[in-house]
């Protein structure tokens, strides 16, 4: 299918609008995407004609909405390419996968001696859980680096160096959110394998952008945040093979996720519901999974190409236009994601005035900084695209540097 991305961007009403009296140019997806208004409706319809709690109703308002969310659970599966609904826990977000599977997974099977390793490109919400987990467990962290300079590739000459027997876990980012890197997530799965390993993949940045299929890439946890591909904020999703999560004991206490009660006792419900305490978030798990058929209608082939070829011709404009720019991450093959420094200019004071020009950027460390450290950096502007930006807002982008460059060179 042939997709006119401009004129796709009549499905996201909020893009139709000024700021700062110019025309909204949103380049921050990689922190949040906006939303298309059948997602939008999905969530309206669901509040208006279906709200009730789920499972245990028996009454016709409960009965849709169970429909409904099983029916997200089914939907992401498909989505996934995973092999069963048990192998899909619905969320918070990436950072509640990540942690649940710290807890849930980590507490139960690490100890002193064993290694988590991790890369050095990896968001802290793939970070700051593992490094509580070793504190816990007495366990140890240990990790791939990226190789020197600014593209930002992990060194994988190092990876049988690092990846050892006494690696339990690699938790590992798909696409770094910084760097817009595209790590060979089925490469590392499968490295992992041969030494015993499990893997975690941290998919927030790929999900709605690349085509993921959990079977071919071999992974054991993958995890996801729906905000970021054109669905609501507060849900996400962990996927896990079968097996690990019906050996898992539950993350948090509660309704649902029982079998029986006595006073001094429980059994557990099996997965998903093992891992789903209490009220679910019914209604933004509809909402993904009509985010999830909008992202397919379109291809995640065709998205992965429309991202990569706007990044690369934004890349290559900014060299050329923008004197002195210090740009992270590979000139092509990459994300829709770039980090950028601009010399004599703070992130922040980069931000603030590009969005007196009507774009949106991101100003800080984004989450990384080890790899901020790593790089001699504090902090970077990035721009971050998706689906419905298009290369004249690049040139809006190219313009508003090169007027804030003027404005610090006095």
């Amino acid at each position: 299918m042939s997709v006119s991305w401009k004129n796709l961007r009549a499905e996201f009403p909020i893009l139709d609008q000024q700021v700062n009296g110019r025309p909204l140019v949103y380049l921050d997806n990689a922190a949040t995407s906006q939303k298309p208004r059948c997602v939008i409706e999905a969530l309206t319809r669901y509040y208006e004609q279906d709200n009730a709690n789920v499972h245990r109703g028996i009454h016709a308002l409960s009965n849709r909405a169970t429909a409904a969310y099983e029916a997200a659970r089914e939907r992401t599966v498909k989505f996934l390419h995973a092999a069963a609904p048990a192998e899909i826990v619905f969320t918070a977000g990436t950072t509640d996968g990540v942690n649940l599977v710290a807890s849930a997974w980590g507490d139960a099977n690490l100890r002193a001696g064993d290694v988590i390793l991790l890369t050095e490109m990896e968001h802290h919400s793939n970070l700051v859980p593992w490094q509580l987990l070793a504190r816990r467990t007495g366990a140890t962290l240990r990790y791939l680096p990226i190789v020197p300079g600014d593209t930002g590739l992990l060194d994988r000459a190092q990876l049988d160096r690092v990846l050892t027997p006494e690696v339990k876990l690699f938790a590992f980012t798909h696409v770094s959110n910084t760097l817009g890197v595209i790590n060979p997530a089925a490469e590392l799965c499968a490295a992992a394998r041969k030494v015993g390993a499990l893997t975690l993949v941290d998919a927030a940045q790929s999900a709605g952008h690349l085509p993921i299929d959990v079977q071919k890439m071999g992974c054991d946890f993958l995890v996801l945040s729906g905000h970021k591909m054109c669905g609501p904020t507060g849900i996400g999703v962990l996927y896990g093979r079968a097996a690990l999560l019906a050996g898992m004991p539950p993350y948090r206490g509660g309704g649902s996720m029982i079998s029986s009660v006595t006073y001094f006792e429980s059994k557990w419900a099996p997965s998903p519901a093992k891992f789903e305490a209490g009220t679910p978030n019914i209604a933004d798990a509809i909402g993904l999974a009509r985010a999830m058929d909008f992202l397919d209608e379109l291809g995640r082939d065709a998205i992965a190409a429309h991202d990569e070829r706007l990044a690369t011709h934004a890349y290559a404009r900014l060299q050329a236009e923008v004197p002195g720019i210090r740009l992270l991450g590979p000139a092509d093959h990459r994300s829709g994601v770039i980090s950028f420094a601009l010399p004599g200019a703070h992130a922040h004071d980069v931000v603030t005035l590009a969005d007196q020009e009507g774009v949106a950027l991101r100003g800080g460390h984004h989450c990384n900084q080890p790899l901020m450290h790593k790089l001699g950096l504090n902090s970077t502007s990035r721009a971050s695209f998706y689906l419905y930006n298009t290369e004249d807002e690049i040139e809006r982008l190219v313009a508003a540097l090169k007027k804030i460059q003027k404005f610090f060179a006095g």
